[in-house]
Formats: C-alpha cells, structure tokens, sequence
C-alpha cells in the first residue's frame, strides 16, 4: 500500500535562513501541501519560541538532535526540503532556503508526486 506525498522541511531554531522562508512555508501549507518538519540540533523551548515567533506550517515536527535524519536523507544543511512520494522515494530536493520564486516548483513537485 502507497502512503501519502509529503514534504519534509529540515530546519532549526537558530537558522537564520530558515527565518527567511518562512513566509513560503506558510504559503505552501496555505496552498493545500502537507509539510512535517524535521528540527535539527534543537531544543523543545528553543522551537516553541522560533515557531511563535515565524508561524507553524508544520503539520508535525520530528527532532533530530543527533543529525541522523538529516543525515539519512542525504541533507548537509538547514534549511533544506523534500518532496517524497507515497513509495518513500525523494521527487525534489531544495537546498538552501524556499524563496517566493521556489514555491510553483516544490508545489508542482508535490502534484507530481501524488
């Protein structure tokens, strides 16, 4: 059985980058796309005060503390996104922060992938 596409945002408190695309990210949710965020080297106090500060697309949010994830997913920084199809296999692949001009793209990725 297929899952669902979903697309994975690898991000953190202390990304200054990722302060920058948050207005794509809420874009994107706005747009009807799935996003979990994936946050990396972080702390619970440090996220709650990052997320009230730039908004929560985020439909859940897995910790990463020890990068493994990151890692796994072939990710080497923050901020970073994928789309993955229902099979688990990664359709697109942003590196670097969202920007306005990103967002038909990874929003055509994940149409693509469903």
């Amino acid at each position: 059985p297929r899952g669902q596409p979903r697309v994975v945002n690898i991000f953190a408190s202390w990304c200054v980058p990722c302060r920058a695309e948050a207005p794509q990210l809420a874009e994107l949710a706005r747009r009807g796309v799935p996003i979990d965020g994936i946050a990396v080297r972080d702390r619970p106090q440090d996220l709650t005060a990052f997320l009230a500060a730039w908004g929560d697309p985020f439909r859940t949010i897995g910790a990463d503390v020890d990068r493994r994830v990151q890692i796994e997913l072939g990710s080497a920084g923050v901020p970073e996104t994928f789309v993955i199809d229902g099979a688990g296999i990664i359709r697109h692949q942003h590196i670097g922060a969202i920007n306005p001009q990103d967002v038909p793209a990874i929003v055509a990725a994940y149409e693509a992938a469903r």
